[in-house]
């Protein structure tokens, strides 16, 4: 069975922008082997051994206290066979691959999609970096860790960028020095793939494009469950979008399905501490992007689905306890709803114009999730400590699309909100390249029902964050990543957003030179504490790769200098993929785990 993929297999030309077509891959397992130092060539990628698990699989019951005990050690491999059942299934699959629905689009195009630095990486265990440059700030003691997609297994079929198992990268830092480290956080489906040697369960960005592949592969995954490989009701959801404090709990969040508990140890190892339902009063899923009030503790939270109702509003207490939902009736289609904003009486939510789309997908072999351009997206806003929707509104905004949202503040009779208007979203999920992000200051008069906007920056600008201390209230400063274009990042802004209307609000800027792309960025203050400090007073940090050294770093950036002034770069020990979002967690609070 072992093989070895010839290099052009995954090309130098980015994502998303060749038409070409190329046989469909039939692989089942290989993980992305690392260069040499000296070496000027591209990895490649081999079939393994693959990964098994040494420990019990998950649970089938989802109590969150059973599940919240137990722990998965990260380095659990050893070599496993696939059974029977899952050879004769994935020969099927292979089928459907191969003849009913091939990866004919760049977008769902494997050798595409995971070119360069989204190719995938293997485990890494805590390992020692070296500061290349400065020294690392005493308030960055704790740690930065990013989210992100990385497949277990080489697709063998069609695959997006967001259908990847979740990976945690995470640089611990302690007294100026880092430790890196990288993990698979330990998912169902992680688990139960990793120990049946194969893919089990469907890909649901790329899987179900066209009505024969959704009739295939559904049909394929019903037999699954019939024959006992897996069990919808243990969760589908990758973990692989972002992290969330609260509670005195560390969770890896996918909006698919519930958070998973996970923690770092003494020596900077991460493990998976369990899926969690938080006593059985969450279900099914929740957003990867709640929203952390630090001065009480509280999460503010929601979920959204394709049966009614299609939006629910929920938050939890100072200590982690979630409250009971607030089903939203109102919205009375389904929409893609992946992040929203909070001030500190209302929270937001964006109606936009990518929704569940059959149409497309039974008649135009398009995804289920596509654009509505018939559509006028709109802005609801709900009481922050709302009971039922009776006092929900709803303001008509044509034309703005939000996916994720950077900050909103309450004003006089007024919500202020700042997020990056996605223009062209007919190309979100299959051209990003094509993508541009503007962000825009959008104000909500609540006496009149007028909706007014104004750009902040000509740029294309998304992932944009700001001083976690500033939720929720009015803020000054933005840091945005900069799309060169999106998916990859070519550098961060920072924007002044108090300046006038229609002005250009960037106030710092830093490129990370040629073929060197980064990730969203994460400000760090550099006195959390002090609640004199300046709103600018820390510093930004990212992952930056450069594709020509094959080398990544993780960079810290005074926020307040007018270049983003880099006072420390640290040489990671290998190189750390392309993702989504981080968060970092001081040392006081890790402890508490």
């Amino acid at each position: 069975m072992a093989m070895t993929i010839p290099k052009t297999a995954f090309t130098t030309k980015p994502s998303f922008l060749s038409p070409r077509r190329h046989p469909p891959l039939n692989v089942s397992s290989a993980r992305i082997e690392e260069k040499t130092k000296n070496s000027t060539t591209r990895p490649t990628a081999s079939r393994t051994s693959r990964p098994a698990s040494t420990t019990t699989a998950m649970p089938a019951a989802t109590n969150s206290s059973a599940q919240s005990t137990r722990k998965y050690p990260a380095n659990d491999r050893r070599v496993v066979e696939p059974n029977q059942p899952t050879v004769m299934f994935s020969v099927l699959e292979d089928v459907i691959n191969n003849f009913i629905d091939p990866p004919l689009r760049p977008s769902v195009d494997p050798r595409y999609v995971l070119s360069d630095n989204f190719a995938p990486v293997d485990e890494l265990p805590p390992t020692e970096c070296e500061v290349i440059h400065g020294s690392l700030p005493s308030c960055l003691d704790g740690a930065y860790i990013r989210n992100g997609p990385n497949p277990q297994f080489l697709p063998r079929g069609p695959y997006h960028l967001f259908d990847g198992d979740g990976m945690l990268h995470s640089v611990r830092i302690s007294q100026g020095k880092a430790t890196l480290c990288s993990r698979y956080i330990k998912t169902y489906k992680y688990t139960l793939e990793r120990d049946a040697g194969a893919p089990l369960l469907p890909n649901v960005f790329s899987g179900f494009n066209g009505l024969a592949a959704s009739a295939a592969r559904g049909a394929l995954s019903a037999f699954r469950i019939l024959a006992g490989q897996f069990n919808p009701a243990n969760g589908i959801g990758l973990a692989n979008t972002s992290l969330a404090y609260f509670g005195n709990r560390l969770y890896a969040l996918g909006e698919s399905d519930l958070p998973y508990a996970v923690r770092l140890t003494s020596n900077g190892d991460i493990e998976t501490v369990g899926r969690h339902d938080f006593d059985g009063k969450l279900l099914m899923s929740m957003t990867a992007h709640p929203k952390v009030d630090l001065e009480t503790g509280e999460a503010f939270a929601f979920r959204y689905g394709p049966v009614p109702p299609f939006l629910t509003y929920f938050h939890f207490d100072g200590n982690g306890n979630k409250q009971p939902d607030v089903p939203i009736f109102s919205m009375t289609r389904p929409s893609f709803l992946h992040d929203f904003g909070i001030s500190s009486k209302y929270a937001i939510f964006a109606d936009i114009q990518i929704g569940m789309n059959p149409m497309q997908m039974i008649f135009g072999g398009g995804s289920p999730v596509g654009s509505d351009p018939a559509k006028v997206p709109r802005l609801g806003i709900i009481p922050r400590y709302a009971k039922d929707e009776s006092e929900m509104k709803w303001f008509d905004v044509p034309g703005f699309n939000l996916i994720h949202a950077i900050n909103a503040w309450d004003e006089e009779d007024a919500i202020v909100m700042l997020a990056p208007n996605i223009l062209s979203v007919e190309h979100t999920l299959e051209r990003m390249d094509l993508i541009h992000a503007l962000v825009e200051k959008v104000r909500i008069d609540l006496r009149t029902g007028i909706v007014t906007r104004n750009p902040v920056s000509a740029r294309n600008l998304d992932f944009g964050v700001i001083n976690p201390a500033y939720l929720g209230k009015k803020n000054r400063f933005v840091y945005a990543a900069i799309g060169d274009p999106m998916p990859k990042i070519s550098g961060v802004v920072k924007l002044d957003v108090s300046k006038g209307e229609r002005q250009e609000c960037t106030v710092a800027s830093r490129i990370y030179g040629p073929r060197c792309f980064g990730g969203e960025p994460f400000f760090v203050a550099r006195e959390p504490e002090n609640p004199e400090a300046e709103e600018d007073d820390g510093y930004v940090v990212s992952y930056v790769h450069d594709e020509m050294a094959g080398v990544s770093k993780f960079l810290v950036m005074d926020a307040k200098s007018p270049v983003l002034d880099i006072v420390a770069a640290v040489k990671l020990p290998r190189r750390v993929p392309y993702g989504f979002h981080g968060l970092f967690v001081k040392e006081s609070d890790l402890k508490k785990l």
